[in-house]
């Protein structure tokens, strides 16, 4: 409000430091907003709201809506081509604070200098979707508890520790499973492991 305010003014100009409080904001109020939303839905044991949604459409989405984040904190953001015939049938909102989640997580804890990467492809029968940061690794026993409530690894506390237990919930919700690989000196992968959508009417 103070940043909207100065800008109002005619004084400064979204170019400069106001510009950039004004995005660390948005970027807060709307990672709140959907963490806030999906927690209470699993909470409430709302039925999922599922649909057939194009993999490749849903992670430009998510591309964009992480592009701002990554670019506040300057952290390179890459994406990998996705195959345009994957399909899964999920609750769009719930799976896209799950991935936000995690994409935030990366993005904060992500060493300078370094890139995070999104990927999603087919295995068999399942569609999995990676995010892989340069954290450095976890130090042992950290993996576990990692998904409790309220716990947070590393130097940077901003935020609630609830992202990645939120994360869980919302896939599991649609169906699926989160899993985190631990690689000491380089960084961690989360893996979200779904059911691809398969029309039985096509041979395959």
């Amino acid at each position: 409000m103070l940043a909207v305010a100065a800008i109002k003014t005619g004084n400064v100009g979204l170019s400069g430091a106001t510009g950039a409080v004004l995005d660390r904001s948005l970027i807060a109020l709307r990672n709140l907003v959907d963490r806030s939303l999906a927690d209470v839905r699993v909470t409430a044991n709302m039925p999922a709201r599922h649909q057939i949604v194009s993999v490749a459409d849903f992670i430009a989405e998510v591309k964009i809506s992480a592009s701002l984040d990554a670019h506040v904190r300057e952290c390179r953001f890459t994406v990998a081509e996705v195959d345009p015939a994957l399909s899964v049938s999920i609750d769009r909102e719930m799976l896209f604070a799950a991935v936000g989640n995690l994409l935030q997580n990366a993005f904060k804890f992500t060493a300078a200098g370094t890139a995070v990467l999104l990927c999603a492809y087919a295995s068999g029968e399942r569609l999995l979707i990676e995010v892989a940061d340069h954290c450095g690794g976890l130090r042992e026993g950290e993996v576990e508890k990692m998904f409790r409530p309220f716990s947070q690894s590393g130097t940077d506390k901003s935020g609630l520790g609830l992202g990645l237990l939120i994360s869980r919930r919302s896939v599991e919700v649609n169906n699926g499973s989160v899993r985190v690989r631990n690689s000491p000196g380089t960084g961690c992968t989360f893996t979200i492991d779904l059911p691809l959508h398969l029309d039985r009417r096509q041979p395959r």
